[in-house]
């Protein structure tokens, strides 16, 4: 299969995995998706459509989905729901990606975690330190998907619940 790097583009996708599993990134950029029937893709499905009934969900922008768009007291707030805490790090990088992707748009907001089933929020901000993270891990991602193989298989304690288990383990 042919990649041309030129053509690819590093979604919140991308950044949620190379945080989690490289291997997932080299995986999802030649297009093989992890098990959409997997328990755990189920209740997070199901956690993002119950919740935060009333904000604007699902809103695409140059080919982000973000999760929620709010204007709250004139500010706009970027918020992304996950089902747990245990993914706080890689949801971060995720938010910080849309911000810099709306910052070079014109557009300024600030970044929410919410985790409803734990009652939980953390404000996300992208600061220097934030902008150098995302820069690194946007480099690292590249060059995952520019390799001809994926990383080998590195057994880590998010493989327990992972819906592309069967590609590393069976």
């Amino acid at each position: 299969m042919y990649f041309d790097p030129q053509q690819f583009k590093i979604t919140g996708t991308y950044v949620w995995y190379y945080c989690i599993c490289k291997r997932e990134v080299w995986l999802l950029s030649r297009g093989i998706t992890a098990d959409q029937q997997d328990s755990n893709v189920d209740i997070g499905r199901f956690i993002h459509e119950r919740s935060y009934s009333r904000d604007k969900k699902e809103v695409e922008i140059n080919g982000m989905k973000l999760d929620i768009l709010q204007n709250n007291k004139g500010r706009l707030l970027v918020g992304e729901i996950k089902k747990s805490s245990k993914y706080l790090e890689s949801a971060r990088m995720q938010i910080l990606l849309y911000l810099s992707e709306l910052e070079k748009e014109g557009i300024k907001a600030e970044g929410v975690l919410m985790v409803p089933q734990e009652k939980k929020r953390e404000s996300v901000l992208l600061d220097e330190v934030g902008r150098k993270q995302l820069d690194e891990a946007k480099q690292g991602i590249m060059e995952i998907v520019c390799g001809d193989f994926p990383p080998p298989p590195l057994r880590i304690y998010y493989c327990k619940s992972c819906a592309y288990s069967e590609m590393c383990w069976a």
